[in-house]
Formats: structure tokens, C-alpha cells, sequence
């Protein structure tokens, strides 16, 4: 029984029947006390949580500004970009306008991410190498818009290259590296192998270092996309290119089973509950996907040990992440953990892999490996046939 009633209290069973959709947990119950019917049923909805703020109000006057600078990937940013505007966003006050300018295409809601004005620059997606010609775009911004700070992502690639050149070229500006803890009254940086955390005040140019705040942040901002000055931007990029001392020969694109495991952008992986190795090999051949196990196939003999993805395997930051009959022990989650988009087939609906996909398939691994590789099949020859 889903409701019995005990000393005139009426209870409900907290097991009773739910769904889950896209606005959350709803609970069957029954009606209410007082219902002319009282079997009615009756679906309670959980409150939504009220909108975010927008931290500066339309037509604020703005006396200042804070530049956040990112590179996208494939459209959006990554966790460590995302904290660099926000940490512009906690920065800035009722006066101060916070811009983001973006290498490379955005899909993501710039208001969202905490900006007032967007910038974007398409043109430099695509791991194209332009150093000079980001720099001198940067550098055109700084001189429209006079930040007080430009925040920039230590990255250890494009962004943090970016930042040091911005260092050595603007010959009056103060840089901080590898910042890990920001806030208004000042920063601070460790030093002599992290043995020292030195502080000081903000410094113009400044590298933020991961998780030196969160993302999340309690308001929204503007979000307009500026695309005038984006336009003139570009315009100023294409020139200082085309007297660059660097030139791109353009990227080499390599099949993922011919990369290693942690360079590989598709992964197609095993677990115990793939019994035909034969027929996962002919379909990761199809995807043309880099192979990886999970402990137990290996520790079976199904696969080669270089294969194996977890903390005593290999760490893995795929796009894609395909993984056929893993349960998901802590250990392979704890390798699959950058992984950007984890699609889980299994038939044990409450595996820990199936709650850390972000797309679960519930049912037999070798009849979905079948049918995908017929799928992938005959779209080859849709593509040849022409």
C-alpha cells in the first residue's frame, strides 16, 4: 500500500512510485485530506529555485572594466577557463564591467560564465598556432578598454604563453604566475617548490592557477556579444600576421587507434561483460577508436595490460568515452574522471558507470555492439557510394 492511516495520521510510503524528467523528482501520492476524491492522484513538482541575479543592472554606468582572456575547445570552455571569469566577475564591483575575450568559437552563454561583454575570435579555433597575432588582438582590446586587470588561465599551453608574452611586451605592467587564492585585498602565489605561499597586492596581468575559485557564482552577467570590436580585433590579428615570423603548417589529423590511450580523443573500452573480444575489436576498428579495458578484462587475458584505463591503469581525457559491459569500479572512474562525454552499455541499471554516464544504455553489450557496428557499416557504404 502506498498510504495507510494510523491514529487518524494519514502516511505516505517514501518508497512510493516517482518519475524522474528534465524539471526533477516528481512523487505520485495520493489526494489530499478533505478531497472529494479521495483516490485522486496527484503529482507534487519540486519548487524551482529563483533566477539568478544579473550583478550589474541595464544601464549601469561603468567606470572601469576587468578582461578575462580563454581559448575554447570545439565551442566552449573548459573548467579552468570558466574560473578565470568568474574570478574577473567576484573581482568587479556596481562600476566595473567585466569583458571576456575568447579564442576561438563560444557556444556557451556568456552570461552564464559571469561576463558583461563578449569578444570572440573564431578565427583562432582550431589549434592554430598565431602567437603574435593573438598577442597584438590582446593588446589592441587592453588599449580600448584600460582594464585594471586582465586574468588569463595557467594553463601550461596557449593561454599561459599568451600571458607571459603579454608580460614581456607591455614593459610598465606587473605579471603574477601561478596564482592559487585571489580575491580584492590582493593574491598570492607559491614559491621555493611550494615550500613559500607569497602574497601581494593585485598585480596587472595575472595567472590564475586551477581551483583558485568557483565557477559557480550566485549572478549572471550581461552577456552581450560585441561584435564590432571583435570585427576590428580580427582585423588587427590578420595584419600582425601577416608579418609573422611564425608560420602554421597546419595540424595532422592522426586515427585514434593509432594514438595512445591518454592522447586518444575516442575510446572505445571492455569490461567483464563483453564476452565477444572478436567482434569489439572489429567495431572499435569501425569507429576507428582507441581500445581500452577495465581491470578485470585484462586480468582475464581479454587485453594487453597497456590497455587498461584506472588509477592502477591509465588516466584518459577522451571527448568520447564509449564503454561496453564496465561496471564502473572506483578505480576505472577515478581514470575516466576528464573524460567529456561518457556513454555507458550495461545491464545492471545501477552500476556506478551508468550513474557517471553522461548517456546509459541498459541492455546486452554484444547485441548493441552488433547493431552499432551494422549501423556504422552501412553508413560507410552510404558515404562511398556516391
Amino acid at each position: 500500500m502506498d498510504m495507510a492511516i494510523s491514529n487518524g495520521i494519514r502516511r505516505i510510503n517514501p518508497r512510493r512510485p516517482f518519475t524522474l524528467n528534465a524539471d526533477g523528482l516528481k512523487r505520485i501520492v495520493l489526494g489530499q485530506a478533505g478531497d472529494s476524491d479521495s483516490s485522486q492522484v496527484q503529482i507534487q513538482q519540486p519548487s524551482h529555485q529563483p533566477a539568478k541575479p544579473v550583478r550589474l543592472a541595464v544601464g549601469a554606468v561603468t567606470t572601469q572594466s576587468l578582461l578575462a582572456v580563454a581559448h575554447s575547445d570545439r565551442g566552449a570552455l573548459d573548467e579552468h577557463a570558466r574560473q578565470t571569469v568568474a574570478a574577473a566577475a567576484l573581482l568587479a564591483d556596481g562600476a566595473t564591467e567585466v569583458a571576456l575575450l575568447v579564442f576561438g568559437e563560444l557556444h556557451d552563454d556568456a552570461a552564464l560564465l559571469g561576463a558583461d561583454r563578449c569578444i570572440v575570435l573564431p578565427q583562432y579555433g582550431g589549434n592554430l598556432f598565431a602567437p603574435e597575432a593573438e598577442l597584438a588582438a590582446l593588446r589592441a582590446l587592453i588599449e580600448e578598454l584600460q582594464p585594471a586587470h586582465v586574468l588569463i588561465p595557467d594553463n601550461g599551453v596557449a593561454a599561459s604563453d599568451l600571458g607571459r608574452r603579454l608580460g614581456a611586451a607591455v614593459a610598465d605592467a606587473s605579471i603574477a604566475t601561478h596564482v592559487v587564492e585571489i580575491s580584492k585585498s590582493g593574491l598570492a602565489a607559491y614559491r621555493q617548490q611550494r615550500s613559500l605561499l607569497a602574497r601581494r597586492s593585485l598585480s596587472h596581468i595575472i595567472l590564475l592557477e586551477p581551483d583558485a575559485v568557483d565557477a559557480r557564482l550566485p549572478f549572471l552577467g550581461r552577456g552581450e556579444i560585441a561584435e564590432p570590436l571583435a570585427a576590428t580585433l580580427a582585423a588587427v590579428g590578420d595584419k600582425a600576421a601577416s608579418s609573422s615570423a611564425y608560420l602554421d603548417l597546419g595540424s595532422k589529423t592522426m586515427a585514434a587507434s593509432q594514438m595512445e590511450l591518454d592522447e586518444a580523443d575516442f575510446i572505445v573500452s571492455a569490461g567483464n561483460g563483453v564476452d565477444d573480444v572478436a567482434l569489439f575489436n572489429s567495431l572499435a576498428n569501425a569507429l576507428d577508436a582507441a581500445v581500452g579495458a577495465s581491470r578485470v578484462a585484462v586480468d582475464d587475458g581479454k587485453f594487453k595490460r597497456d590497455k587498461q584505463i584506472g588509477a592502477t591503469g591509465k588516466t584518459v581525457s577522451a571527448s568520447a568515452y564509449l564503454a561496453f559491459g564496465i561496471s564502473g569500479a572506483v578505480q576505472h572512474l577515478q581514470g575516466i574522471k576528464d573524460c567529456r562525454h561518457v556513454i555507458a552499455v550495461n545491464l545492471d541499471a545501477s552500476a556506478p558507470m551508468i550513474k557517471r554516464a553522461d548517456l546509459s544504455i541498459i541492455g546486452d553489450a554484444q547485441e548493441l555492439m552488433t547493431a552499432l557496428l551494422d549501423q556504422v557499416r552501412q553508413a560507410r557504404s552510404a558515404e562511398v557510394a556516391p
